[in-house]
């Protein structure tokens, strides 16, 4: 794995995180707006037809897998940070934090260091070169 993908596991993974989050607003949007129908037509005792109950079961599952996807983010970013303090020249370091573990836009980093863009694409293609990703992490 190249350090650049190693560094943006971080971002993939936040990504995902907040697509979970949408799921559950989306279902807690549902159960919400669920609403039983009576009628005289008998149902089959064995099959479940509660929505809301299915929507329910659903956000608990995507809460514990939003858990468990949090405490791996912590984890890997705790990692990237032990990675980040290898390199020697703190503005490397600065510059790689904020990419990586901000999550800020390239142009967003050039106005928050004061360089143009194509500087910061310079000096990120410096620090990279100055970052050996563990080998059990390739």
């Amino acid at each position: 794995m190249t350090v650049k993908a190693y560094l943006g596991l971080a971002y993939r993974l936040d990504q995902r995180i907040n697509s979970k989050l949408e799921q559950i607003a989306s279902l807690n949007e549902l159960a919400t707006k669920c609403t039983y129908t009576l009628t005289g037509m008998p149902r089959n005792p064995n099959r479940s037809t509660s929505t809301m109950a299915d929507a329910v079961a659903k956000i608990i599952d995507l809460q514990a897998e939003i858990n468990r996807d949090i405490n791996r983010l912590v984890d890997l970013k705790r990692e990237i940070v032990r990675l980040i303090k290898t390199v020697d020249n703190t503005e490397h370091q600065t510059l790689l934090e904020l990419r990586y573990l901000c999550f800020k836009t390239w142009e967003q980093i050039a106005v928050d260091m004061g360089y143009n863009v194509r500087h910061v694409y310079r000096l990120h293609d410096e620090a990279v070169e100055n970052i050996t990703v563990p080998q059990t992490q390739q």
